[in-house]
């Protein structure tokens, strides 16, 4: 079956200006709308449709049943008003009952139903920046190719669905990677399955349909082309290649029909090797820095070797001149602080000082504009993510200021791990402080003194928040402070405090959901202390014993290899990771407050940091927290 042929740019103001001119309404808009089990309808909406009508149309078009379902935007369930939502947009359909069958017939569009009901082209882009333009250029060099009978290829490695499309000389321009394919999702290839899109995933702070979002987000962040991210953009595209399971196609026998999804599309970079298959003391200390700039701004849980590739600049050879190209940035902007995962927090290049050129970029940044930014072009995405952006650009750039190196202000962000535990970052104790002081300042000043102030940290348990309690004194002189279960140092072991994501799910669901987030499956891994880490087997030569489960392999193009027999549950892959500390709950103006008290504990904390460094620390001990794929 011929796919519906492309026709004219997508996704930019052309689109809006040929609507206009053939004497469309203004308001006339078009979405496309995924299914929680990955399935995607383009349709347009007039200024009147309704979240009711959305539904009706996925109904007659997909055959997909939408009793009892809420259609999503971001952080928004959409009613009656659809104003909120932009030109080619992605909305996500959920059912509220907790029913969810694998076994639900779930069909793509093909055929009449493409031509008929979807009128997108083979490929969309969804957003309408500027930056998009290589990435346009990359898109007709595709659909040229597919229809000349050039097709994609598979990427066997890593732990979710990827493909590689390729240009009509075969060579590969573009790796595109489904959001209803990564791991755990319905439609994963590689038998990581068991949760639908916008629950928790592979991180507990990263849903799971949601990684492709962060992919475009790190790549729009990346101001100038300052840390050579690829050009990424968001797209609706439709090829045969694509994986649906048959648990999700109702078991039914598989046959090759053109599938839309929703994905990521990057420009494939070619390169020699990724930065695990050389030493890293001759990469240059501007792109190590560059990197490792974007990586603290986007707080990235998951930068390890096999995400930076490398290639040389100085042809065939002696191992000289290499440029380093960072990738994968689906784990990254996590709904609330996490412990990141930087590869080059211990390489020399790291302890380097900034150049001033350097500089000048980080006090160029904008927190406030890079905000709005995002909003517009990715309103899609949660706003704990843009919260995590906020924050971690303010402390990059504070601390820069006051003379940190790259790896004191990586370590700043980075938990410890000690004696089998872990422990809080110093910017999360920064964080509590912040939230204490609020307390204060909102608690009348007569139970002030006689009593301890509270706030809410981010616990899960049957889905209730943990009270914690906190003594006014400081934080960082490592003063005592209070819990729901007892009294601790700052930096004594808080691995009791479970993290969670709040979600309404009803009770059917639980179940699924105590496998998932710690309950008795959770014992199966032994003295897990709510670490994530890499699945990569140089990084886990001395742990890999502890984990059984982990499988790992030699990186193909730079995406890890990895065996992918039978479906494995979760919570088998990886144990779950603490949360400190939450950002999602304040409102405005306690948001406001918290920034301001934030930059007041700063300096004390520089300040203190620099002194340690002086005086020379040993190095941190910490278990690696990637989750390559």
């Amino acid at each position: 079956m011929a796919v519906a042929l492309f026709k004219s740019p997508f996704g930019n103001r052309e689109y809006h200006e040929t609507n206009r001119s053939e004497g469309k309404p203004a308001g006339r808009r078009r979405v496309f709308v995924q299914t929680e089990t990955g399935c995607v309808l383009g349709m347009e909406l007039d200024r009147s449709d309704n979240a009711n009508t959305v539904k009706r149309r996925l109904q007659l078009a997909l055959n997909f049943p939408t009793e009892e379902s809420s259609l999503t935007f971001g952080d928004m369930v959409l009613k009656n008003d659809l104003s909120a939502v932009r030109n080619d947009s992605p909305l996500l359909l959920t059912r509220n009952v907790m029913h969810r069958s694998s076994s639900t017939p779930c069909l793509s569009p093909t055929g009449r139903d493409i031509q008929q009901r979807d009128q997108s082209g083979p490929i969309e882009i969804l957003g309408h920046s500027n930056c998009f333009a290589k990435t346009k250029q990359l898109v007709k060099e595709i659909v040229k190719a597919m229809k000349n009978g050039v097709d994609p290829l598979p990427v066997h490695s890593g732990l979710g669905g990827a493909y590689y499309f390729r240009n009509s000389r075969g060579e590969s321009v573009a790796i595109v990677k489904p959001t209803d394919e990564e791991p755990f999702a319905p439609n994963n290839p590689k038998g990581f399955v068991g949760k639908a899109l916008g629950q928790p995933g592979l991180k507990r702070t990263v849903r799971v349909g949601e990684t492709g979002y962060r992919e475009v987000a790190a790549y729009l962040l990346d101001h100038d082309h300052f840390a050579n991210v690829p050009p990424t953009a968001l797209v609706k595209i439709t090829h045969s290649i694509f994986n649906v399971n048959d648990a999700v196609n109702g078991n039914k026998p598989q046959s090759k029909k053109h599938v839309s999804k929703i994905a990521s599309f990057q420009q494939f970079i070619p390169h020699d090797f990724d930065a695990s298959d050389h030493g890293t003391s001759s990469f240059p200390v501007s792109s190590v820095h560059r990197i490792g700039i974007l990586d603290i701004r986007i707080l990235n849980t998951d930068r390890h070797a096999g995400n930076l590739l490398v290639r040389k600049l100085d042809g065939v050879g002696r191992f000289g001149h290499v440029e380093l190209i960072p990738i994968d940035h689906g784990l990254c902007l996590p709904e609330s602080l996490e412990d990141p995962y930087f590869e080059w927090i211990h390489w020399p290049q790291a302890s380097i000082p900034f150049s001033d050129d350097e500089l000048e970029y980080i006090e160029n940044l904008d927190p406030s504009q890079d905000l709005e930014m995002l909003r517009r072009e990715l309103p899609m995405i949660r706003e704990a993510c843009l919260r995590v952006l906020v924050l971690c650009t303010i402390f990059l750039k504070e601390a820069a200021a006051f003379g940190l190196c790259l790896a004191d202000i990586g370590e700043m962000m980075s938990r410890e791990f000690r004696n089998g535990e872990e422990e809080p970052s110093e910017l999360e104790v920064i964080c509590v402080e912040a939230r204490q002081l609020i307390a204060e300042d909102m608690t009348p000043k007569a139970e002030a003194d006689g009593e301890e102030f509270q706030f809410h940290i981010d616990y899960e348990d049957g889905g209730s928040d943990l009270t914690t309690r906190l003594a006014s004194e400081d934080l960082m002189a490592d003063t005592p402070f209070c819990l729901g279960f007892g009294c601790v140092h700052a930096f004594t072991p808080l691995s009791k405090l479970e993290e969670t994501i709040e979600e309404e799910e009803e009770s059917d669901g639980e179940e699924v959901e105590k496998e998932f987030t710690g309950g008795p499956a959770l014992e199966r891994i032994p003295t897990i202390s709510k670490l994530s880490m890499s699945l990569k087997n140089t990084n886990l030569s001395e742990k890999i014993h502890k984990f059984p489960n982990f499988s790992g392999g030699k990186p193909d193009h730079g995406y890890l290899t990895s065996s992918s027999s039978g479906h494995r549950s979760a919570n088998e892959q990886l144990p779950t990771s603490v949360s400190f500390v939450k950002l999602a709950d304040m409102n405005e103006e306690e948001w406001a407050m918290f920034l301001e008290k934030l930059q007041g504990l700063l300096y004390p904390a520089f300040a203190k940091r620099k002194s340690v460094t002086t005086l020379g620390q040993k190095q941190r001990q910490r278990l690696g927290t990637s989750c390559q794929f």
